[in-house]
């Protein structure tokens, strides 16, 4: 396992400044926010010069929005960043199962269980895989309580419905708590392993101080349980990334040396 974290980090005047305080902080796995149009080949050799690999870029939209020509619009988009990839060394790609709150993919919407939300959202990811096949990239899904997937058991849903080899999961425990959850953590983490542990391709690292929409709160300053978490990813042969992201600049030393301490690396 390796250590990484988002480049949105460090909010520097270019992107070459961005990945020179990732590198200072000793780290060799960086997360990615891509335009279309961008230069890819450029982009790399800033991360090469760095001694930096993009392990992930964010190709996140709503991916169930209630208005099919704004899903529409986001694959298009999520085209273009993936265009992009081939050039990075074939990052994973990470999605957002979407929500039916119009302003916000991050916000609840309690038609999110209703079928034609499910419906949409299967819509978007069956066009999603054929991106991914496409462009010869994985691409890999978030479960989180303010979203359609909310739980393990609906990732495992999409995941054999959908039925690609190129999406996958990227699991961050702090979002998988629903409201009232919190002191069955350990049942919870090892529910969302046994379901999902042989698709997850990527770890993200944060913290939370309650269940339900638990906001960001930086890796190692509240309850989540890493060492179940990091055990549990030892136990799947997990080998890739563990991504801090939800913590301020100022914090990101402390995050780092944090999770060190549970991985490694």
């Amino acid at each position: 396992m390796r250590v990484g974290i988002f480049a949105r980090t460090f909010v520097r005047p270019t992107v070459e400044e961005s990945l020179d305080a990732v590198a200072a902080l000793g780290l060799s796995d960086v997360h990615l926010d891509v335009e279309p149009g961008a230069d890819p080949a450029g982009l790399r050799a800033a991360l090469d010069a760095r001694g930096l690999v993009a392990a992930g870029v964010a190709g996140t939209f709503n991916m169930a929005h209630p208005d099919p020509a704004r899903r529409a619009d986001g694959l298009r988009w999520l085209d273009g960043v993936v265009a992009a990839c081939g050039a990075l060394g074939q990052p994973i790609v990470s999605l957002c199962t979407g929500t039916r709150d119009t302003e916000s993919m991050w916000h609840h919407h309690p038609e999110n269980v209703a079928p034609e939300a499910w419906r949409d959202l299967l819509g978007s990811m069956e066009q999603a895989a054929g991106i991914a096949e496409r462009r010869g990239v994985v691409m890999a899904l978030e479960p989180e309580v303010s979203n359609v997937v909310d739980s393990a058991s609906r990732a495992r849903q999409l995941l054999d419905e959908i039925g690609s080899p190129r999406i996958k999961i990227l699991i961050d425990p702090a979002n998988i708590f629903h409201r009232g959850e919190l002191p069955r953590m350990a049942e919870l983490l090892d529910e969302a392993f046994d379901l999902l542990g042989d698709d997850i391709v990527m770890g993200h690292a944060k913290d939370l101080d309650r269940d339900g929409e638990a906001g960001h709160l930086a890796a190692g300053r509240g309850l989540l349980d890493y060492d179940r978490y990091v055990a549990r990813l030892r136990g799947i042969g997990f080998d890739g990334s563990v991504v801090l992201h939800g913590l301020g600049e100022a914090e990101a030393p402390g995050c780092v040396a944090f999770l060190r301490s549970k991985i490694g690396g």
